[in-house]
């Protein structure tokens, strides 16, 4: 598993924060909140550690989450 610096952990959570306040409301829930997560996690390990990086890996996958719980 790889070791994340304090920084990154820090910007990972901004993002997922802030890709979250882009959810909407109808599908804005823990079980979103943990997929989004590990999409941002995922893009981290494969070395894609900048804000933009890492919301658009999380971004790219609101559709297919709302089209899943339609």
């Amino acid at each position: 598993m790889p070791q994340f610096s304090r920084e990154l952990i820090a910007l990972m959570r901004t993002t997922l924060d802030d890709v979250m306040s882009t959810v909407p409301p109808e599908i804005a829930t823990t079980a979103t909140k943990a997929f989004l997560a590990e999409c941002i996690l995922k893009a981290a390990a494969q070395g894609h550690t900048g804000y933009n990086e890492l919301l658009a890996a999380a971004s790219d996958h609101i559709q297919t989450i709302t089209t899943m719980l339609a």
